[in-house]
């Protein structure tokens, strides 16, 4: 049986035990990537390291950044700089307490924007300037097109979305 357990890197170097994401969170991550990809084109990919200024290496579960960016750099190492677009899922996390520290790190390592799932598929969107009611990029996230149908989503909104 292979391992569950995947690294990442702190500011001091040292790496930091993460669980690899149930069956469960791998859907909804899908899900997040397949609605990025649909809402704002195809540069999207799930579980890329990249290095923060103030974090270390992290991997968010899913990033976006235009094409030019990809370029330029080996993409078998860590993305030596933020993307645009990170997100995280809280789903299963191991540590659910560091995402204000990990929001923080991706926006000031020049990321535009920063959305976090929560646990019952509610969403968040960051920016440089703090909490925002809507993306700035224009992505809408409903729960029914992540995954979270009867986990907690209100009986009305259940069904996904003929979008999704």
């Amino acid at each position: 049986m292979a391992s569950r357990e995947w690294y990442e890197l702190d500011e001091l170097g040292k790496r930091v035990l993460n669980s690899r994401p149930s069956a469960r969170r791998q859907i909804v991550l899908t899900d997040v990537f397949c609605q990025l990809t649909e809402q704002i084109g195809h540069l999207a990919a799930m579980s890329v390291a990249v290095t923060t200024l103030s974090f270390g290496i992290r991997v968010p579960d899913v990033v976006w950044m235009p094409s030019e960016k990809w370029e330029g750099f080996d993409r078998d190492d860590p993305v030596p700089f933020v993307p645009d677009l990170c997100v995280e899922v809280l789903l299963d996390r191991d540590r659910p307490l560091d995402i204000d520290r990990r929001v923080r790190a991706y926006l000031e390592g020049g990321a535009s924007e920063v959305i976090v799932v929560g646990r019952r598929g509610e969403v968040e969107f960051w920016g440089p300037l703090g909490q925002r009611h809507a993306s700035m990029l224009g992505i809408a996230l409903p729960p029914g097109c992540m995954g979270f149908e009867g986990r907690g989503v209100p009986a009305a909104e259940r069904v996904r979305s003929p979008s999704c």
